[in-house]
């Protein structure tokens, strides 16, 4: 059933508020996909807050001007269904890296991270990124190797005066 001039315009503010709110952005080519399998990659990303639409190509070019997606705008042919991370930055190309480790059905087209458009073969790099969460816990971890280093460099001076000197009592012991 085609749509509206209303409906359209609908679809465009939707999909083009959820792309000025996201981090990055996945297409991929969706032939084969059944129904139930669709809701489950839907139950999938829902659980990593990425946000996936399924829009006309001509759509999603005009919901894309303006925002960090427009680079995608020439590789978008073909059935299309577009992953929105909107909570960090790798969690799209995560929930589409993992639903093709089992199902072998999505074709990535096209990765988006920070108004660059990369190929396909950027998915992998794109879903290893750390979450927020990973990131925090790598920073506070660097953050904390100089205090540890200098709290154990100052613990041991006085740790090898003392077994010095119970080395010379040792000895002097023995004597």
């Amino acid at each position: 059933m085609a749509l509206t001039l209303e409906q359209k315009k609908q679809v465009v503010a939707e999909v083009s508020e959820v792309a000025a709110n996201a981090y990055s952005a996945v297409a991929a080519e969706y032939h084969g996909i059944e129904v139930g399998q669709m809701t489950q990659l839907r139950s999938a990303a829902r659980e990593k807050g990425v946000v996936l639409k399924v829009v006309k190509n001509s759509l999603a070019k005009r919901a894309f001007e303006g925002t960090d997606f427009e680079c995608m705008s020439d590789g978008l042919t073909g059935p299309l269904i577009l992953a929105f991370a909107m909570e960090d930055l790798g969690s799209a190309a995560r929930v589409v890296k993992d639903f093709n480790k089992e199902h072998k059905l999505l074709d990535a087209k096209i990765v988006s991270v920070g108004g660059e458009a990369f190929g396909p073969e950027e998915l992998e790099r794109v879903a290893k990124l750390p979450t927020r969460d990973e990131a925090l816990a790598i920073l506070m971890a660097t953050m904390k190797a100089p205090v540890t280093k200098l709290a154990r460099t100052m613990k041991e001076v006085p740790g090898k005066f003392v077994r010095t000197v119970a080395a010379v009592k040792d000895a002097k012991e023995a004597a």
